[in-house]
């Protein structure tokens, strides 16, 4: 029996194994059934050259559960004593203390750098044993034993077939590996796929009610996943059979894209676009990455580029290592050829899809905008491809290429300085009747509701040239396109302040909302009232909602325009009934004003010119008095309008319909509408 100590150059590498790499423990499993695949590859590729001549027989790797042990038993290549010396007792490990350091929180980079995976085991063994058999003829059987200290033995032993036996005894604070489901789901999820099959105890079956084991091996693993076969061997049922497996609960894919590429890097894969629901997040990381079949992460964010974390699927490269670290992704060369590849097949198939059957590119473009419009945010090289089939879909559900839509629109959309004005709306329902009013004027309006479409108006506005993005809402129809500078007669001044002084007095107060009325002449058929909200300013809450630093701009209140139509009927009935009802009481008053803010309007022409120094105090503080007095007086107005306002129905109901229209009548006002509108009935 051979005794001796690992060569390692620190104290004891087994603390050091467990401290830090317990976040990760789980992937021991992972680490010892690839071993004994490894093995059995090995023996595979030596009897295809010829260089193993005995019979193969079943290569199955088996994992079993004993008491207070899990074993890993294979029929490869197995070790020989010097093998054992060679490739278990010296680890390289030079420098272990200040990488170890380093790389404190990555076990992944630990075990890929040292090549520790058979260590792995003492992430959760007190004691473990390697019984080993070469291939190679008259070679003895060995067995290899170590307490998680630097000490081991070695000795001859019996085994009858060739392989290997690793027996781990598992520590008491590791218990949970000793659950047969914990290690069903650790197989599930790391070797699912592996090219050799690994069996992890017996099949069950029913009987009599209860569970009994069967003798057939349960075989937890395909062996021959879709992704190594050939796209031409494959049908679409293949296809969507295979994501099932994958996922479970989803719904079917809209399509895939199977990758197959073997220069100027090895990779292959099948990528799923999945119906996105409605929170981007809960999307991400279903892209499973593989390194010859063995699960590494489903954290693919540096292989492939942001927006496609949206999709589903699996990539395959040996490429990558087993032992992946977010350094390395960070910084391999070969990563970010993957990535550009992975980008423009995407591009590519989406493209083929797109001029080869058009209409179901469209039938599925509500699904599809997502990814598309994702991309195009985050990735100029993804927009300067996708803007080729990107479409814009207005409010008949018609589907427009971005050329095609600007072809459309020029010969109306056009304002006076040449800019082509783009209408949308984002809610077709609410936003109806301004949608309405846009096409009897014959434009298009596009339906712009979707998670992206705020930052994607934006950015549209940027590439196109000479071009405007305007909400329906945000103005009246004649404002939206403006072609000329011709002004239609208004109201003269004192009509205008007693319209704005009624409407305004009995606007209900809404927290956060700020109205300002306006008075426009639209047209007899246009609208009594509209409420509208200015562009600019929603634009900017809206993006300080998912923009960081513009907070500034979510805490401002929302500011509408209340509009009155001036040439509407009942706007017209609405003043006239107000200056039957207040001229005999708001005259003399206003005769008052008139006089008053005619001295002020006299001494300020007087003080014209002079320096503040020079104009007398008495001077200063007759103006002031004058000031005070006319809007004293105003004030005086304005209330005997507003009582008249608050007792006049018409101007109530008109104020609600236009609230109601904008979905922003509720509670008791909504109440106190219903009963107006039956009194008025």
């Amino acid at each position: 029996m051979q005794k001796g100590n690992i060569g390692v150059t620190t104290e004891n590498i087994f603390p050091i194994i467990k401290k830090f790499l317990y976040s990760d423990h789980e992937i021991f499993l992972r680490e010892l059934v690839s071993n004994a695949v490894d093995a059995t590859q090995k023996l595979n590729t030596l009897a295809s050259i010829n260089e193993f001549k005995g019979e193969l027989g079943d290569l199955t790797v088996h994992v079993s559960l004993g008491e207070g042990t899990i074993t890993i038993s294979d029929r490869g290549i197995g070790l020989t004593a010097e093998e054992i010396d060679k490739y278990i007792n010296q680890i390289a490990f030079s420098g272990a203390n200040d990488f170890l350091e380093k790389y404190k929180n990555d076990a992944n980079a630990i075990i890929g750098h040292f090549g520790l995976g058979f260590y792995s085991a003492f992430m959760v063994a007190d004691k473990v044993e390697l019984i080993t058999k070469s291939y190679k003829e008259d070679a003895k059987a060995m067995k290899w034993t170590c307490d998680g200290s630097p000490e081991y033995t070695l000795e001859e032993t019996e085994k009858a077939d060739r392989g290997t036996d690793i027996i781990l005894y598992i520590a008491d604070d590791c218990k949970e590996f000793l659950e047969e489901a914990r290690i069903t789901s650790l197989l599930n999820k790391y070797c699912k796929f592996l090219p050799v099959p690994i069996a992890f105890g017996k099949k069950k079956e029913w009987k009599d009610g209860k569970q009994e084991e069967t003798n057939e091996d349960n075989i937890i693993n395909n062996t021959d996943p879709l992704w190594t076969r050939k796209p031409s061997e494959l049908t679409d049922e293949d296809y969507i059979k295979f994501y099932r497996e994958l996922y479970p609960m989803s719904d079917e894919p809209l399509f895939w894209i199977h990758l197959n590429v073997d220069y100027p890097f090895n990779l292959t894969g099948i990528l799923y676009f999945p119906k996105v629901k409605s929170n981007i997040e809960l999307n991400r990381n279903k892209i499973q990455l593989y390194c010859n079949q063995v699960y590494v992460t489903d954290s693919v964010e540096g292989i492939v580029p942001d927006f496609l974390t949206l999709l589903h699927g699996v990539i395959d490269s040996p490429d990558i290592p087993l032992n992946v670290s977010r350094s390395y992704l960070q910084s391999d060369s070969n990563v970010k050829k993957i990535s550009t590849y992975i980008t423009k097949k995407v591009s590519d198939r989406l493209q083929s899809i797109f001029k080869n059957d058009r209409s179901q590119f469209e039938a599925k473009w509500n699904d599809l905008k997502i990814f598309i419009e994702y991309g195009m945010l985050t990735q100029e090289d993804f927009y300067d491809k996708a803007c080729k089939y990107a479409l814009l879909t207005d409010t008949e559900d018609k589907h427009y290429t971005f050329d095609e839509y600007k072809e459309l629109i020029k010969g109306n959309q056009t304002d006076k300085d040449g800019n082509l004005i783009y209408l949308y709306t984002n809610h077709k329902e609410e936003q109806y009747s301004y949608i309405e009013a846009a096409n009897n004027k014959g434009y298009n309006v596009l339906l712009m509701d979707g998670q992206l479409d705020t930052p994607m108006v934006s950015m549209l506005e940027q590439k196109f040239e000479k071009s405007r993005f305007t909400r329906v809402d945000s103005d009246v129809v004649d404002n939206l396109i403006v072609k000329d500078d011709q002004k239609k007669e208004v109201l003269e001044s004192s009509k205008q302040d007693a319209l704005a002084t009624m409407f305004k007095s009995q606007l209900p107060r809404v927290d956060k909302v700020e109205f300002h009325t306006m008075i426009q002449p639209m047209g007899d058929n246009a609208a009594p009232v509209m409420i509208t909200q200015s562009e600019y300013m929603r634009r900017m809450k809206e993006m300080a909602n998912v923009q960081a630093g513009m907070s500034f701009y979510g805490e401002m209140p929302d500011m509408f325009n209340l509009v009155l139509n001036s040439d509407h009927k009942l706007i017209k009935q609405v003043l006239a009934d107000e200056e039957s009802a207040c001229s005999a009481e708001v005259a003399p008053i206003q005769a008052s004003i008139d006089e008053t803010q005619n001295k002020c309007n006299a001494l300020q022409k007087s003080q014209e010119g002079k320096k503040d120094e020079e104009i007398p105090t008495t001077e200063k503080d007759e103006l002031k008095d004058l000031n005070a007095k006319v809007e004293e007086l105003k004030n005086q107005k304005n209330g005997i309008i507003a009582n008249y306002a608050s007792s006049n129905k018409i101007v109530r109901q008109l104020i609600d319909l236009a609230l109601l229209q904008n979905n922003m009548l509720k509670g008791e006002a909504l109440s106190n509408f219903v009963k107006r509108s039956i009194e008025l009935i």
